[in-house]
């Protein structure tokens, strides 16, 4: 940072009046600066870094103060630096306004493998933090140990489940992997079969491991009751919204069993809970079916939860969650991204992988083609389907992928054909759920009737009072 740009950073500071993610505010006027070891940690753990200012006053709206000595503060934060660990190398920048000096220290990131960085008179567990908004928080236990499980290369997919012998497992599903594995490597074929579950991470010292039981398991939830998926589909835009009838969920399934078994039944759910509805090409007459959401990108999205979420003791009481909104589709699963990807990376570079065991067996059963192609897929398949791009998040040390519908362009099924027929005479919101099958009135109008509205193919008889109890719903000719 040059002084001119130190400048521009003071101005956009003073005119938002507020500290921001990467930036936070000193006085340090007369004295040396406060104690900085938690601003330190979590800009240092964090991709951007941080630029610590001194000179200014918060509590009197951003106003500059100045620093009385320059060389008193860069020595006094450099002392602070070299407490942490690793050791902090701040870069400082000067300027001067009016006469007062304003001093700017920034703090490159550390890098990933040797993260987190800590104030080493707390120590590890309570030295480290993470910044939050215009705050430092301290990291938790879990957030912690993601970046030891990286930079240790902790591989928890092969971690043995206490209780679970070989008899736990699905034998015919064992045998078949057994012999597409010898297929495969001709080397392994000479060896004993109790050698190879010991080489692949099947079994460790008798005890089968976290992705046998996934892959191959007769109930894993019995050993890790709440690694599962809990799918849900809702009345509305938003968790809690409910119907006229106080229902809260038109579906709400726990789905359990290996990871193809949850697969399947997650593909299932979605299905069950999403139209599918014909496209009529107005050239040619012909017809072709189109659910709301590309398969494909579902089965990527939720095959990717399954995969690499985490399988830590850390989140063993966290589900992967499968929402079903009137206007979009959510797959959220503990565990961020994996050591160096971010967001902006997805699909575009080779990953690291969490769970190599699982990624790799699931290969060689066909599952997956382990090829880090299904980012790529769920973009293709979205764009294809007239969809918006996805929605990629991390929160809280979770992975989540949005898919929407908005963006779709207007398509003709069987079902709406039966709508707009029904509405020749207007109807009434409950003539309309009666006719449509479903005990939810606000469902049936959220997810069928109010798009044709949008579309232009049916009207509302009070368009300016849409709650009007003497509402009807009538066809346009």
């Amino acid at each position: 940072m040059n002084e001119a740009e130190l400048k521009d950073l003071v101005a956009t500071i003073q005119n938002a009046k507020a500290e921001f993610q990467t930036v936070e505010v000193k006085r340090s006027k007369q004295n040396a600066p406060e104690r900085l070891f938690d601003t330190l940690s979590s800009f240092s753990n964090q991709e951007q870094g941080g630029v610590i200012v001194f000179g200014l006053d918060e509590k009197s709206g951003f106003a500059i103060t100045g620093v009385d000595d320059v060389q008193l503060l860069q020595k006094s934060v450099m002392e602070q630096c070299n407490q942490m660990e690793p050791p902090v190398r701040a870069v400082f920048t000067v300027t001067e306004f009016d006469g007062q000096y304003v001093v700017s220290a920034e703090n490159p990131p550390i890098d990933i493998a040797e993260r987190p960085c800590f104030y080493k008179g707390k120590g590890r567990l309570k030295g480290s933090y993470v910044r939050i908004g215009d705050a430092d928080q301290p990291m938790t236990e879990y957030e912690i140990y993601s970046f030891e499980a990286y930079r240790r290369k902790l591989r928890d997919d092969v971690r043995p489940i206490e209780r679970a012998a070989i008899t736990s497992l699905n034998k015919t599903k064992l045998e078949t992997y057994l012999l597409q594995l010898k297929s495969n490597k001709p080397n392994l074929a000479q060896l004993e079969d109790a050698q190879i579950l010991e080489l692949m991470n099947i079994v460790v010292n008798g005890q089968t491991t976290l992705a046998a039981q996934f892959l191959f398991g007769l109930y894993p939830q019995a050993y890790m009751p709440q690694l599962g998926i809990i799918a849900v589909c809702v009345p509305g835009t938003e968790i809690g919204d409910v119907d006229v009838d106080g229902s809260r969920f038109i579906d709400n399934q726990r789905i359990e069993g290996t990871i193809p078994e949850m697969l399947e039944s997650a593909l299932q759910f979605v299905r069950k809970n999403t139209r599918n509805r014909t496209i009529i090409d107005a050239d040619t007459g012909k017809r072709r079916d189109r659910t709301d959401y590309p398969m494909n990108a579902v089965r990527e999205a939720i095959l990717n939860a399954l995969v690499h979420r985490d399988y830590s003791i850390h989140t063993e009481g966290t589900p992967i969650q499968l929402t079903i909104y009137t206007d979009r589709m959510t797959v959220r699963n503990p565990g961020g991204l994996y050591g160096r990807l971010t967001l902006d990376q997805l699909g575009k570079v080779q990953p690291d992988t969490r769970n190599p065991v699982l990624a790799t067996a699931l290969e060689i059963l066909n599952v997956t083609e382990n090829r880090y192609s299904g980012i790529p897929t769920i973009r293709r398949e979205l764009r294809e389907h007239g969809l918006a791009e996805p929605e990629f998040q991390i929160v809280h040390g979770e992975f989540s992928v949005t898919f929407y519908l908005k963006g779709q362009a207007a398509v003709t099924d069987d079902r709406t054909m039966q709508i707009l027929e029904f509405c020749r005479t207007p109807r009434t919101r409950r003539e309309l759920a009666k006719y449509l099958g479903l005990s939810s009135v606000t469902y049936a109008i959220k997810k069928y009737i109010l798009p044709l509205v949008d579309a232009g193919q049916l009207r509302m008889t009070h368009p300016d009072n849409p709650g009007s109890p003497q509402q009807r719903f009538v066809t346009i000719e």
